[in-house]
C-alpha cells in the first residue's frame, strides 16, 4: 500500500508505504494485517468492497481523511509502462527479477547495476521483487523508484498533453485492470497537478524498523507481524504529509486538539440574500471548536 498526498497551494507531495505485516485494527473485524482490510471487504461484500475497508482501515490507523482510491492490476500497469516508451530505472545494485511467464519457465532475469530503461514487464517484476536483504521494505522503495521514473518519462518527453488528449482511449484500454473512485476527470486534473511538482518537493517515507516498527508475532502465535510505534509512525506522516514545520506532540493529539493548536481564524462573508447567514454560520462554526 502506499499513500499519495498533493497540495495544489504549496506544489508539494508526499508518498508514504505500508508495509503488508503491519498488525493494525481493521473497523468492525479486529486486528490483522493490513492488505486482509481488503481481502476482507471483498469476501463480504461490504459497502465499498475491498478498497472501501482498505481506506477505513488505513484513515483510522494514519488519523487522516483519504479522499480517493486506485488499485491497479498487473496487466494494465505493464500496458501504461509500455504506452509511454518505458521507464528509466536506476538500479542500486544486481537484482535478479522474475517477470510474468506467459507460459514461459524460468523466466528470470538479472538487472545490473546502472541506469537502464525497462519495459511494462520488467518494471513489474522490479517493483514486485522481494528476495533482497531488506525484504518488503526494499520493495517498496523500488515502488516508489517506479512511480517516480513514470513521472520523470512523461515530464522528459513532454508527454502529458498527449496522454490528456487521449486520456479517453486510453481509460477505455486500461478500465478492466484500473479500480478507483476517481472519474476520468478528477484523474487528469490530479496528473496535470501533479506534473507542476518538482521531484524535489516530493517528499518519500517508509514504514520500517527500527524506527516505526517492531518484529512481533500475532497473539495466536501462528503469523510474523509488524507491530507498530505509533507515534513515530504519525511523527513520520507528519514529516512527509505536512507543508509547514510541525511540532512532535502533534502526532498524537487529537483532530479537536490539533484545532485549537492551530489557533487559525476564519472569516464568514454572506454572498447570499439571506439577512444573518453569516452570523449563524460563524456561531455554528464556533459551536465546533473553530
Amino acid at each position: 500500500m502506499m499513500l499519495v498526498t498533493m497540495d495544489p497551494t504549496s506544489r508539494t507531495a508526499g508518498m508514504l508505504s505500508i508495509p503488508r505485516d503491519m498488525w493494525v485494527n481493521i473497523p468492525g473485524y479486529g486486528y490483522g494485517k493490513i492488505n486482509q482490510a481488503y481481502f476482507i471487504g471483498e469476501i463480504y461484500d461490504l459497502p465499498g468492497g475491498g478498497p472501501g475497508l482498505a481506506v477505513q482501515t488505513v484513515e483510522e490507523f494514519l488519523g487522516i481523511d483519504i479522499n480517493y482510491y486506485a488499485q491497479i492490476d498487473f496487466d494494465a500497469f505493464i500496458e501504461f509502462i509500455n504506452e509511454i516508451g518505458g521507464v528509466k530505472i536506476d538500479v542500486p545494485s544486481k537484482i535478479t527479477v522474475d517477470p510474468m511467464a506467459h507460459g514461459k519457465k524460468n523466466n528470470t532475469k538479472t538487472l545490473k547495476p546502472g541506469i537502464q530503461l525497462l519495459d511494462g514487464e520488467l518494471a513489474l517484476a522490479y517493483a514486485r521483487a522481494r528476495h533482497t536483504e531488506g525484504g518488503d521494505f526494499d520493495r517498496a522503495q523500488r515502488q516508489q523508484q517506479v512511480i517516480m521514473g513514470i513521472r520523470d518519462q512523461i515530464l522528459r518527453f513532454d508527454m502529458l498533453p498527449t496522454l490528456i488528449a487521449k486520456s479517453g482511449t486510453l481509460y477505455n484500454q486500461l478500465s478492466k485492470g484500473v479500480h478507483t473512485n476517481l472519474t476520468l476527470d478528477q484523474a487528469v486534473r490530479l496528473a496535470w497537478l501533479a506534473s507542476q511538482i518538482p521531484a524535489d518537493q516530493i517528499k518519500k517515507g517508509i514504514i520500517s524498523p527500527p524506527d516505526q516498527v517492531n518484529f512481533a508475532t500475532s497473539p495466536d502465535g501462528q503469523q510474523q507481524v509488524l507491530k507498530p510505534i505509533t507515534e513515530k509512525i504519525r511523527q513520520l506522516r507528519d514529516d512527509i504529509f505536512a507543508t509547514g514545520s510541525t511540532s512532535p506532540v502533534a502526532a498524537n493529539m487529537s483532530q479537536a486538539d490539533l484545532l485549537k493548536a492551530e489557533g487559525a481564524r476564519v472569516r464568514v462573508l454572506n454572498g447570499s440574500y439571506t439577512t444573518g447567514l453569516a452570523a449563524k454560520t460563524a456561531d455554528f462554526l464556533k459551536t465546533q471548536g473553530i
